[in-house]
């Protein structure tokens, strides 16, 4: 096998791969188990006392996947969070589930 059939194979291991990931019950998974990510960790922060809390989840449709959150600080008054986001956001790998 040459390089340029390898090279094809690959492609099309690839577009099976996204097109998997993309279908409508893989990517309502993904939603629902990083907000429940997101609520589990606020609780966290919240019971140690934290002043800061996971506002924002983006889903990366890439290769690998991911999810990222955006945290930002909770006004100690009202609860809610500040307009201002924290610099840094955390990247995590999602797997998407094979049923």
């Amino acid at each position: 096998m040459g390089i340029f059939e390898k090279a094809k194979e690959l492609g099309e291991k690839v577009n099976e791969s996204v097109t998997a990931f993309s279908s409508d019950e893989v990517l309502a998974n993904t939603v629902i188990k990083a907000v429940e990510k997101q609520e589990k960790v606020n609780a966290i922060l919240k019971a140690k006392g934290c002043n800061y809390r996971v506002a924002d989840i983006d889903l990366g449709m890439g290769i690998p996947p991911t999810v990222t959150f955006g945290v930002r600080r909770v006004d100690e008054f009202s609860g809610e969070t500040c307009d201002e986001a924290v610099s840094e956001n955390s990247q995590v790998p999602v797997e998407a589930d094979r049923e």
